[in-house]
């Protein structure tokens, strides 16, 4: 074959790796943890950085639809995130343990209070060792489960041992704040953002409510967002409201809560986060 033919079908290859890469906006990426690689999702904005950077953590039902595509949530927020200039890695905790979703396990052995947590620092790690990246400006998000993960991670309790930069600041949708509540020792060492709805019969704003005026009775910067009549899943792009009983805890102790989108939530959400993330 001659050498431009050749030159010709290599340009090719790569053109259709890169498109493969970057199907539907984001790249797989694999990145080392404690306990083996972790695979991840990372999305990338325009341009040569240095960028500001988010870790986001997905809830118990994992990062992925049973069709194998990334879940409408976290396809939507990476997106959004992307447009407005940070870096955004999303560690899947589950699939890359060969789990599948963990809503309906009461005995789990990947934790939001210690093996996420571990997941989290080692995306914070992994970041700081790119280029693009602005290593003092990483926020970390989290959804349900993974919002009990970033209430875990910010205890003061729990800063890192390395010497690499914090997490600046973090976010948390409905997260489950009764753990932290009761153990009675939890103190935030970064800003907070908590966002959850009122009828939120999965993981209920009440304990949250509590946990954020006790934090701000010590000078924590915590800001709780309880937004009327918005259940589990708010900011979900499009989920219709519906009962699901297929989950191991529930406010009401059933196993069934109720989930769906709040479009008047979701669009202030979407405004707070990204005003909050602003100033990272």
């Amino acid at each position: 074959m001659p050498t431009l033919a050749r030159f010709a079908l290599v340009l090719t290859g790569l053109a259709l790796l890169t498109h493969a890469a970057l199907a539907g906006g984001y790249e797989r990426v694999r990145l080392p943890s404690y306990d083996g690689d972790l695979d991840a999702v990372l999305y990338r904005p325009k341009g040569p950085g240095p960028f500001r950077a988010v870790v986001a953590l997905h809830g118990c039902g994992g990062l992925w639809r049973d069709n194998g595509r990334l879940s409408l949530r976290h396809s939507d927020w990476g997106e959004r995130l992307a447009e407005d200039g940070f870096l955004v890695l999303m560690p899947d905790s589950f699939g890359s343990r060969k789990l599948g979703s963990q809503c309906g396990v009461k005995e789990l052995t990947v934790r939001p209070s210690r093996e996420r947590v571990a997941d989290a620092a080692a995306a914070r790690h992994w970041l700081q060792t790119r280029g693009d990246i602005r290593p003092d400006r990483i926020a970390l998000l989290g959804w349900s489960g993974g919002g009990s993960t970033v209430l875990a991670a910010i205890r003061k309790d729990r800063r890192p041992a390395d010497e690499r930069p914090d997490f600046a600041r973090a976010i948390a949708f409905y997260p489950g704040c009764r753990g932290q509540l009761e153990s009675g020792s939890f103190a935030a060492r970064l800003p907070l953002l908590m966002l959850i709805g009122d009828l939120d019969d999965w993981t209920p704003a009440a304990p949250c409510d509590f946990l954020t005026k006790a934090a701000r009775t010590r000078g924590e910067a915590i800001d709780l967002v309880i937004y009327p009549g918005a259940l589990h899943d708010f900011d979900h792009p499009r989920r219709e409201v519906k009962e699901r009983s297929d989950i191991a805890y529930s406010a009401t102790g059933t196993g069934k809560a109720t989930v769906g989108t709040n479009p008047a939530a979701r669009e202030d959400a979407i405004a707070r986060v990204k005003a909050f993330l602003k100033g990272l």
